[in-house]
């Protein structure tokens, strides 16, 4: 095995992810992160099945459940009617996974943890406020070149894994394209510490389809573990930050999504570009990505970050096997031709379908999406089908069978 590391760009949940499998391995690994800590904003949390096997596989699970909150079901309602079209329960699972329900945790939390399961290996060093800003590719190793307080610097590593982020320099570095589109608009999250499932029996993960507003709701326990709502709708392209970030026209759009009596206390406002897409290829040389610096999607679903978290474990599978000698070094080009076709095709095609369904305008349309939604969680086998898709076992299964 070469004595040199595998250097990691980014530590975000799929790089610590990485890293902490690699080194589990007994392979030591650099993770460079540009930022001075882990970023704690508002971003993905929902953990589906497929994912929870992974983390229970590396040791996080017990960590996870205890800092996030499970949620079995999911809904999807009729926005304007207030009306619940069907709810679908992971129960159904139970004989095709240990972990038939979804967890909420907050991708912050799971890099912590990570980032704390790697103090325990020597062989594993992470470096904050250090950003990869350049990556030279060949035939023997990779160098990167690490921007840091005390200067520039150059590290060699045996591989390199960018895990930088949908604006990864990685990527860039290679000249390799990010094929597909941003939306016009943008969207908007609102944090709340209002409790919908108590006054409005929404569940923890809820979907509202509307042709003039959709919206998400979605519960996390939040760094106190008291709970909090996350709300999120499109904003209109043209609109200014603050007119859709005041005070006044966040309060608005929530009275208008479930009035109440008496202002919503809103902790966090935020928002964001959305985008759909992927990387022209998943890796070059001895450089690999993984993570939204492969690909990146729209957040209805809760795909992202899980299909990160399973880039992160095939490839640290791989990169093990073959600088363990298990393997030989061209089973590495398994990673782009597994990952990248299944990231289109159950990443992608779902996340595009799911906004539609939700944006829908044509009541014909909406109507007949509706029925197709109730027949399903109605009839068993099309209900844990339709499961399978959505919480990734299938794509997991998948992978198995071809790796």
């Amino acid at each position: 095995m070469s004595d040199d590391p595998v250097l990691i760009a980014g530590g975000g949940p799929v790089g610590v992810i990485a890293a902490l499998a690699l080194a589990q391995r007994g392979i030591p690994v650099r993770l460079f992160e540009a930022e001075a800590d882990v970023n704690d904003a508002p971003r993905a949390s929902t953990l589906h099945p497929a994912t929870l096997e992974m983390l229970a596989a590396l040791g996080l699970l017990d960590d996870v459940l205890a800092q996030g909150l499970v949620a079995r079901t999911f809904q999807f309602w009729d926005r304007p009617a207030r009306r619940l079209v069907a709810e679908f329960d992971h129960a159904i699972l139970s004989d095709d996974t240990p972990f038939p329900f979804v967890v909420q945790c907050e991708q912050h939390k799971i890099a912590r943890l990570g980032l704390e399961r790697l103090k325990a290996f020597p062989h594993a060093e992470v470096t904050f406020s250090s950003p990869v800003s350049a990556v030279a590719n060949f035939n023997d190793r990779v160098e990167a070149t690490i921007e840091t307080k005390d200067g520039t610097q150059t590290h060699l590593g045996s591989y390199l894994i960018g895990a930088d982020g949908g604006r990864s320099t990685v990527r860039k570095q290679l000249g390799i394209a990010f094929d597909g589109y941003t939306f016009p608009e943008r969207f908007l999250v609102l944090t709340t510490p209002f409790d919908f499932a108590a006054q409005h029996g929404v569940a923890f993960r809820a979907y509202f389809s509307d042709p003039d507003e959709w919206a998400n709701l979605f519960k996390v326990a939040g760094d106190d573990g008291k709970g909090r709502w996350r709300a999120v709708f499109p904003a209109q392209p043209g609109q200014t930050d603050d007119e859709v970030l005041n005070e006044n026209a966040t309060e608005m759009r929530l009275q208008k999504f479930f009035p109440k009596t008496g202002p919503y206390e809103i902790f966090h406002r935020n928002i964001y570009r959305v985008h759909q897409r992927v990387a022209a290829s998943f890796g070059n040389g001895r450089v690999f990505l993984a993570g939204d610096s492969a690909h990146v999607n729209n957040p209805i679903g809760g795909l992202g970050l899980n299909c990160g978290i399973h880039d992160a474990i095939q490839l640290s599978r791989q990169l093990s096997a073959v600088m363990l000698g298990e393997r030989p070094e061209s089973d590495l080009a398994l990673y782009d031709a597994i990952r990248r076709p299944i990231n289109i095709e159950y990443v992608q095609q779902q996340t595009i379908a799911n906004k539609k369904r939700l944006e829908e305008k044509d009541a014909a349309m909406r109507a007949a999406n509706f029925e197709t939604l109730r027949r399903t969680a109605a009839e068993p086998v099309a209900h844990r089908a339709f499961l399978m898709r959505t919480s990734l076992l299938e794509s997991v299964r998948k992978t198995q069978a071809a790796a």
